[in-house]
């Protein structure tokens, strides 16, 4: 796809609207040409007409540019939902492959890239219009010279395709450097700690991976735009060739009135202007072009792989108050987490969860704790094998009521500033209640459903996201090594008070831990190791 193709998905009525009014606008300049070459060989001219056809001129401008600049935003507001909610219905083991250094890039850079360039659009569309109405107008004065002329600019364009076509490679190639380039941005980011306590870790990350990438984008950006400039420059210099060849050659070569040789260099002048404004948006255009293949090929990538239609993921699922027995059946689970290891996998032939259970699921780093969390709470899917849910079998069209029924939180939790419930209309009391039951009421209050602050220690946004889980309500709850960052008092208030109570809210509390002081408090075990159950008992 390119920008072109983009604006007509949009809405091919406002592109042709917009395109006649250009081509109007460009009729108009043309003609307006014409009247200057009559006065100029002394004919009589209308000033009336002159008024009208530049009004005219000025009116179809503004009316096409403010039709494409409103179907231009357009077209980036859809890209920009379009990408986000493919993102968001994509299995998230494929995510997961792509990293977020990629999406991140896809959603910024090159939507600003192909954002920046839609804006100037409707200015290349009318000066594409201009020149293509006072080329029609030059065919009109003059059927040979203009047949000439048109050779003469067709092998000149086939000279500069030359510079484009090599500038396009870099371009390229500068676009994928960006992908390490983000990786490495959030490596200084993530890592910023790890980095100021040792010099040779930062030496090493700045010379080898961020000096490296920012170099190769430098290069082939370089190159790129260089490409470019020789291209406009070519092109420059190739205008004023034909015009001195109109000037010099042609009269010496055929019999040609004075009066329509004025009438060309005037208009060919005249050209000059939107004929270099063409020239210099090239680059932008070509760089939007890289961009927006990115992404679609991102967007392809992600479609191709759809865990819920689109149109079907847009309902509010219904969602089960009591909780449901859950069961995996033959499940086989392939993760890979590097292209140069072998990929782990998960094998559990038979594993049920009853409804209102307190579980803890244990094993070493890398047994396979967190992959199967992530399969019993739908956010993995299974190469073979079924979950079910109270009985029934999860498929793709119930994967997303089925993860209503979970509440969780991860260990690379992300804590949201909105709190979200089911009872909305007292979501701010109920919040704060709990974060008084959290202890950190003293530290973050809730007004209007958004937390004064997120900016605590991993401990306390522990507790935030253990606020969001209550106010879910849900009949599932997952908590994977929640309790690792607590102090000794709250870790114990967790596992004998708020895991006890949420049993006795009939909840199915699923926990991943390593704190086997209060294993004695679940009601089973399961143990992993390599991929596999260990065992499976009862407490």
């Amino acid at each position: 796809m390119n920008i072109l193709w983009l604006l007509l998905k949009a809405s091919w009525q406002n592109v042709t609207i917009a395109i006649l009014t250009g081509l109007i606008s460009g009729g108009c300049s043309a003609q307006l040409i014409a009247l200057i070459n009559q006065a100029i060989a002394g004919k009589s001219v209308s000033i009336g007409l002159f008024i009208v056809l530049t009004l005219l001129s000025l009116l179809t401008t503004v009316m096409a540019q403010f039709l494409l600049i409103r179907l231009a935003q357009t077209s980036i507001y859809r890209l920009r939902l379009r990408l986000s909610h493919a993102i968001l219905t994509t299995p998230l083991s494929q995510l997961e492959a792509l990293g977020p250094s990629k999406l991140l890039a896809a959603l910024t850079e090159d939507v600003q890239t192909i954002a920046n360039t839609v804006f100037a659009i409707p200015f290349l569309c009318v000066d594409i219009s201009i020149i293509v109405s006072c080329m029609i107008y030059l065919g009109f004065i003059s059927i040979p010279v203009f047949l000439g002329l048109l050779v003469f600019m067709a092998l000149s364009i086939v000279s500069v395709q030359y510079f484009l076509g090599r500038a396009r490679k870099y371009l390229k190639l500068a676009r994928a450097e960006d992908d390490f380039l983000f990786k490495h941005f959030r490596t200084l980011t993530d890592g910023i700690k790890e980095l100021k306590l040792s010099y040779e870790r930062r030496r090493s990350f700045i010379k080898q991976d961020l000096e490296a990438s920012a170099l190769n984008s430098k290069r082939y950006n370089v190159q790129a735009l260089t490409l470019f400039s020789l291209a406009t420059g070519w092109g420059n210099l190739l205008f004023f060739m034909i015009i001195g060849m109109v000037l010099f050659a042609l009269p010496k070569l055929i019999n040609i009135p004075s009066n329509t040789l004025a009438a060309f260099i005037l208009t060919l002048t005249f050209l000059m202007l939107p004929f270099r404004n063409l020239l210099e948006r090239l680059p932008l255009l070509f760089k939007a072009n890289v961009a927006l293949q990115k992404v679609e090929y991102m967007g392809l990538t992600l479609e191709s792989n759809k865990e819920i239609p689109v149109a079907r993921d847009t309902f509010v699922p219904t969602r089960q108050l009591a909780p449901q027995e859950i069961q995996l059946d033959h499940i086989v689970h392939t993760y890979r987490t590097d292209r140069d290891e072998e990929p782990f996998r998960l094998m559990i032939p038979d594993l049920t969860i009853p409804a209102g259970q307190m579980v803890f699921i244990v094993g070493g780093n890398g047994s396979g704790k967190s992959t199967l969390a992530k399969l019993l709470v739908g956010l993995y899917r299974a190469e073979t094998g079924a979950v079910k849910y109270g009985g029934a079998t999860i498929t793709p069209e119930t994967l997303s009521a089925y993860r209503e029924n979970f509440s969780v939180v991860f260990a690379d939790f992300h804590l949201f500033e909105r709190v979200v419930g089911q009872e909305s209309h007292d979501l701010d009391r109920q919040a704060q209640d709990y974060l008084e039951k959290l202890q950190i009421a003293h530290k973050v209050q809730v007004q209007d459903g958004l937390l004064s602050t997120t900016a605590l220690s991993t401990g306390q946004r522990k507790r935030l996201a253990l606020l969001h889980a209550y106010l879910d309500d849900r009949p599932v709850y997952l908590f994977d090594e929640w309790a690792s960052d607590q102090d000794p008092v709250f870790r114990d208030l967790f596992y004998n008070h708020i895991l006890f109570d949420l049993k006795q809210r009939g909840k199915t509390v699923l926990v991943i831990s390593h704190d086997d002081r209060y294993f004695h408090l679940g009601d089973r075990i399961i143990k992993l190791d390599y991929g596999q159950i260990e065992y499976d008992k009862a407490l």
